[in-house]
């Protein structure tokens, strides 16, 4: 029976296997080398195809021996892979890391360099000890992308130079000075292979139809690089290539030589890129992760950063360049279906293995193919997506400062600017308060734009002073935030003009009411309840009038209290929505069939709105078969309609733990008066008889055997009136067409822990069914498919 995916809610006492968000293991585990599947040796391989000629192209970009690439690649996956906290992230020479490595083996030579590298791990290795790597989240992302676009322009201007059949210089000011004389007099042989690499690399991955479902299995910067060795061999052309002398000759690391203060400038620059792109590409690939049927446990960024710098010490030793993650390779790792760290480890023993054999093959390949590839993925890390979204955003201007800082002064002097920036907008944001006041048909309107902190009091004062007393009053707030000073004089103005006979309303941007705290809701003064649509709260209450006596209420107050806050809070809110749903009609694109028990909140549990589920609740959410309603047509007057009328995508049958139903279908005794209750719950006694059925295995749950015997009825019960679904016709015919898909849930309500059961066989499933938890993923609510960054 196929399984369903996990949900791991925060904090959860009951799945002790799965550790909280960026968590550590738990004690005294140590990880474990798992069988190494089939999958993994694919994407293992798939990985070691890109990153090949990737690292001997940031190599040639950095100015350091080729082999240093290798190098580094090998102990990315070997190391990083074994020890890391992020087992699908693949680590090795970063394209981002290709600036600082350049200037750094202009400034102080390559052993120096190597020499940094072991002290940027050493580094990190303290980090990682002191656990502050979620404190390296706290950077802004448009510092984060600023720097990489940064990096990428230095990158993608200086290889021109060599895709030009040229050599760079050392700044991309007089890159960028030399670049007109460079294209004047190009080197056509050079010129020809980069612009073949280049059309291989955009034309590969658009390749249509179902040659080119086969033809894309290769990598595209494989078969980029592959052709144009091949094209430049059997031309015969006199090109510069790669050159790879004997692992004798290869250069180690040596005492570090220079100024101490720029050494120590030096290793805190490296361990700044490295460690940042690292942790953010862990992140990445956890969002990633997240939503794949069984998602892998999330990364442990701590242990992530111990394993980059115990690479980083290796590498620099070894003489190889510094090692971060890496996207691309990442992103191959995940797309290629690696299921555990040994796709990454194999991908470095691929690279050990080329290193040693594949010499002869490598030295064929043009300096021009690996400078068109490394070119491109400069062109990449200037994201337009990023763009817009910090344009969004509105930290466009950080992202602009920190992107010319690292092309105009370097990495960590461009990284300073962005800082600074970034500093300065939050604190222009949080000191700049626009306030208006205006009277408008007999009500007067203040208008405060911006965040209302002590610093806005005064201009907030006067304002609030200009209005008359005893006048109408609205208070319109648009800001996220504010501060105990602004709360207090906002309160001691609203409470002094009320009782003077005013009228004070405080509202949104929007126009929405906003609901206060009163001090006999044992709420603190300052205290904000913000109402949100479809609270699933019971008895939730933001605002009780001061004169509502104490104690218990009737249920018919209950009632008028609850649709009186509806009017004044959540009505403003969605009135625009089902004004639209009621002109459009409705739309949904699921039926939701579930149990009338009151504790069951689809809305809550589904992150739904108005619209988009059709509900059909019922006593033990049963489906009674075609032919056996005898008189009550209304559950399957429901399917009819949300199947044929509606075409709803598909059906969901979800049960949940306690059912009183089941417990009452599970203590029937034959016999006894006819009640409706007993009529009724004789649509279950098939599934009381799948669940006594010695033949078939009992329903589990999360991979346990239900709790009892009750559990185990709920669980059945859910596979059973799936069964009884599939039996009308409409539902029948449109799952044959295609349209329409049956789905099972299980909802544990003392967990707040949803189960799904992503299918079962057409006539049930000897094996047994399972349901598993929905898997959580990071953030709140749903998004697109997040990529690398």
């Amino acid at each position: 029976m196929p399984a369903c995916v996990p949900t791991r809610t925060d904090d959860s006492s009951h799945a002790p296997d799965e550790g909280r968000p960026h968590s550590p293991p738990p004690p005294g585990r140590s990880p474990r080398i798992h069988s190494i599947q089939g999958a993994d040796l694919s994407a293992s391989i798939a990985v070691f195809l890109i990153a090949l000629p990737l690292s001997l192209g940031i190599a040639l970009a950095t100015g350091a021996p080729l082999q240093a690439g290798l190098v580094a690649a090998a102990v990315g996956g070997l190391v990083v892979g074994r020890l890391g906290g992020a087992p699908l992230q693949v680590s090795g020479p970063a394209a981002g890391l290709t600036v600082v490595t350049a200037d750094l083996i202009q400034t102080y030579g390559w052993r120096t360099t190597c020499a940094i590298t072991v002290l940027a791990g050493l580094a990190q290795l303290g980090l990682g000890l002191l656990r502050v790597a979620r404190s390296a989240l706290a950077v802004s992302p448009a510092i984060v992308h600023g720097m990489l676009a940064g990096i990428g322009l230095t990158i993608a201007v200086a290889q021109l130079h060599i895709v030009l059949g040229g050599s760079p210089s050392s700044s991309v000011v007089a890159n960028v000075r030399e670049l007109p004389a460079q294209l004047a007099h190009p080197q056509i042989a050079a010129l020809s292979m980069s612009a073949l690499t280049l059309v291989l690399l955009l034309a590969w991955p658009r390749i249509r139809g179902r040659a080119g479902r086969v033809l894309r299995t290769a990598p595209a910067p494989l078969v980029a690089v592959a052709v144009a060795t091949a094209t430049a061999s059997l031309a015969g052309l006199s090109l510069p290539k790669v050159d790879l002398p004997s692992w004798r000759s290869h250069a180690l690391a040596g005492l570090p030589e220079g100024p101490v203060l720029g050494l120590v400038a030096a290793v805190f620059t490296v361990t700044l890129v490295c460690s940042v792109q690292s942790l953010l590409g862990a992140v990445a690939v956890d969002k990633v992760t997240a939503r794949r049927p069984t998602p892998p446990p999330r990364s442990d960024l701590d242990r992530e950063l111990l394993g980059q710098g115990a690479a980083n010490i290796v590498s620099g030793t070894l003489g190889g360049l510094p090692v971060a993650g890496v996207a691309v390779r990442s992103s191959a790792n995940l797309q290629a279906g690696a299921r555990t760290r040994n796709s990454t480890m194999l991908h470095g023993a691929w690279v050990v293995v080329a290193a040693l054999l594949m010499v002869p093959v490598l030295e064929l390949i043009p300096l021009a193919a690996l400078a068109a590839l490394v070119m491109a993925v400069g062109i990449q890390m200037v994201s337009l997506h990023h763009i817009r979204t910090v344009t969004r955003h509105r930290e466009v201007l950080v992202y602009a400062v920190t992107t010319l800082g690292v092309v105009l002064l370097g990495v960590l002097e461009g990284v300073a600017l962005g800082v600074a920036v970034a500093v300065g907008v939050a604190l222009h944001r949080l000191a700049h308060t626009r306030i208006t006041h205006e009277e408008a048909e007999g009500v007067h309107h203040v208008r405060v734009r911006g965040q209302l902190t002590f610093l806005a009091v005064p201009r907030l004062s006067r304002a609030l002073h200009l209005v008359p007393a005893g006048s109408d009053v609205v208070v319109e707030l648009d800001g996220s935030f504010m501060d105990h000073a602004a709360y207090e004089s906002l309160h001691d103005w609203e409470s002094a003009h009320t009782a003077r006979g005013g009228s004070v309303e405080l509202t949104g941007r929007t126009g929405g009411r906003l609901a206060e705290p009163h001090a006999d809701d044992g709420l603190k003064q300052g205290a904000h309840c913000h109402c949100r649509p479809w609270t699933p709260w019971r008895n939730h209450h933001c605002e009780r009038p001061e004169s509502e006596p104490s104690g218990p209420r009737p249920s018919g107050h209950r009632l008028a209290s609850g649709i009186s806050s509806f009017q004044r809070n959540t009505a403003p809110l969605v009135r625009g929505e089902l004004a639209r749903l009621a002109r459009e009609g409705q739309r949904p694109s699921q039926l939701f069939l579930t149990c009338a028990d009151s504790r069951l909140v689809t809305s809550m549990i589904t992150s739904s709105g108005p619209g988009d589920l059709f509900v059909v609740r019922n006593v033990g959410n049963l489906v009674p078969p075609p032919g056996e309603e005898s008189g009550d047509d209304s559950v399957a007057a429901a399917i009819e309609y949300a199947v044929e009328v509606l075409g709803v995508r598909s059906i969901t049958v979800c049960g949940h733990s306690g059912c009183g139903a089941m417990q009452a279908l599970l203590n029937s005794e034959p016999g006894g008066a006819r009640t409706p209750l007993k009529r009724w719950l004789r649509h279950g006694t098939a599934s009381l008889e799948r669940m006594a059925a010695k033949e078939r295995p009992w329903t589990r749950i999360a991979g346990r055997a239900p709790a009892d015997a009750v559990e185990q009825l709920c669980l059945t019960n859910v596979v059973q009136q799936l069964e009884h679904l599939r039996a009308h016709e409409c539902v029948a015919r449109a799952m044959e067409a295609g349209a329409l898909e049956l789905q099972g849930m299980y909802f544990h309500v003392g967990e707040a822990q949803a189960y799904l059961l992503t299918g079962t066989a057409p006539h049930g499933d000897p094996a047994g069914e399972l349901f598993d938890r929905v898997a959580a993923t990071a953030g709140h609510g749903t998004s697109p498919t997040p990529s690398l960054p």
